[in-house]
């Protein structure tokens, strides 16, 4: 489990597409046809499953980390913003503003969300830790009933308990305010508060090193065996899944992923990040999602952070997209395990097409900017591709297409405005004006879809 420390110390770490221009003078982002298949998100739907990702509030008004999350993936988790210190740093009083953010993003553009998380041993605010077992029983529930109440029937999946197992051989529940006062039927009591605060969410166990078969998953795996057999609410199991040299993907991952699913469970992977590069890292990460493919009720995947430059693990590169929101080999590998294509898909018939933004004018308080659409090797009868401007950027003007907007005005979507037909590499484009508001970050130009 990540904590919020290593990731507020690489928040300081802000690398926009302002170096990118910099450096080349030009900003392109391209990408072929995002049609049925041609994203992670997409993809996975396509096997029925969601693929997620690990969201930092504060990252959101980064153009490129906000269009490369909308473009790929279909769940969101927040990192931190829904932890306790975050929502309750204070006995009974609640603030939702920063989870907020993170859940109104993720509505807006029709992604679930997985609840993550409410009791925990870490990221505790110091009160809680001083509490006698009377109090500390009635503030656990209270904390579950205002976190859950407050987003009702709007919480695909929560990790209800985290991480209550020690690692090692022993099998043994961890130290906690809560096991440590409450015993072992802390676990239970928070599941069933948990299915009266919210009877349509999913509640998860979550938790790390479990991901092959050893001591500590046989623990959680009785503890499940049981609530199951004696009728306590749990829907599912999440494995976190973070792998190294160190720590590589178990050979029996898949073994285990299935006996969970054998109680009556859904599995998730919930914190995938692979330490590594290249071919290495591709072929664990390729792994992975090929064992939760093979699992039929393994429903969904979330890796821990969309680039490597904000993750906890920075230093190792982990994840699927470089510090440049590049795509690593793992995201071509990812892809093609889940059946799609490495080229970022296309239609049934190889309809594909890029985008590729230049910036034109430019005055001190706005500038133009430019999109040009270009077939691949096959025809096509239409596009679409999006903008994403930093606010408080707005675009004001538009030409040559027919713009759309989501619900914060940030992100346009541009179709033609008419015929979008255009023949085997020819090109068209588009313009509109940005307004800067003393900002003058180039957009984040998505993928092309095509048709």
């Amino acid at each position: 489990m990540p904590s919020s420390t290593s990731s507020r110390a690489r928040r300081a770490l802000v690398l926009g597409l302002t170096g990118l221009l910099a450096a080349g003078g030009l900003a392109t982002a391209s990408g072929t046809a995002q049609a049925a298949g041609g994203t992670l998100g997409a993809a996975a739907a396509e096997k029925g499953r969601y693929f997620g990702t690990a969201v930092a509030a504060n990252h959101l008004g980064e153009a490129q980390y906000a269009a490369t999350l909308d473009t790929e993936f279909t769940s969101v988790t927040p990192e931190n913003e829904m932890k306790w210190d975050a929502v309750e740093p204070s006995r009974g009083s609640f603030t939702f503003s920063a989870a907020d953010q993170i859940f109104d993003h993720a509505q807006s553009r029709g992604m679930k969300v997985r609840g993550h998380t409410l009791v925990w041993h870490s990221q505790l605010p110091g009160w809680v830790g001083g509490l006698g077992a009377s109090d500390l029983r009635t503030a656990m529930n209270n904390h579950i009933n205002q976190v859950m109440g407050h987003y009702k029937g709007k919480i695909h999946s929560w990790d209800v308990v985290n991480e209550a197992f020690q690692d090692g051989s022993s099998g043994a529940r961890r130290s906690s305010p809560f096991q440590d006062k409450l015993g072992n039927g802390f676990i239970e009591e928070a599941f069933r508060t948990a299915r009266a605060a919210d009877p349509a969410a999913k509640l998860c166990y979550n938790d790390y090193n479990t991901d092959g078969i050893n001591a500590k998953s046989n623990a959680v795996y009785n503890m499940v065996k049981d609530f199951k057999a004696r009728g306590v609410p749990i829907d599912c199991v999440g494995f976190q899944s973070h792998f190294n040299s160190a720590s590589p993907v178990p050979s029996d991952y898949q073994a285990n992923l299935q006996r969970f699913a054998d109680l009556g469970v859904d599995v998730q992977i919930t914190e995938l990040d692979i330490e590594g590069s290249g071919s290495s890292q591709a072929t664990s990460y390729g792994n992975v999602v090929k064992a939760c493919l093979a699992v039929t009720r393994c429903t969904g995947i979330t890796v821990w952070g969309i680039t490597d430059k904000y993750s906890w693990r920075s230093s190792g590169t982990p994840l699927l997209f470089d510090s440049n929101y590049a795509k690593k080999p793992a995201y071509t590998a990812v892809l093609t395990a889940l059946g799609g294509s490495s080229g970022g898909g296309g239609t049934p018939d190889g309809a594909t097409c890029t985008a590729t933004y230049s910036k034109q004018e430019e005055w001190s308080d706005r500038f133009n900017g430019k999109v040009t659409i270009t077939a691949g090797s096959s025809p096509i009868t239409g596009w679409s591709t999006t903008v994403t401007v930093t606010s408080p950027q707005k675009i004001v003007t538009t030409w040559n297409g027919s713009p759309t907007w989501d619900s914060s005005g940030n992100v346009m979507t541009m179709r033609p405005n008419g015929n979008g037909t255009l023949a085997a590499g020819a090109s068209t484009s588009f313009g509109f004006t940005v307004m800067k508001n003393g900002n003058s970050t180039a957009p984040a130009i998505g993928a092309c879809t095509a048709s």
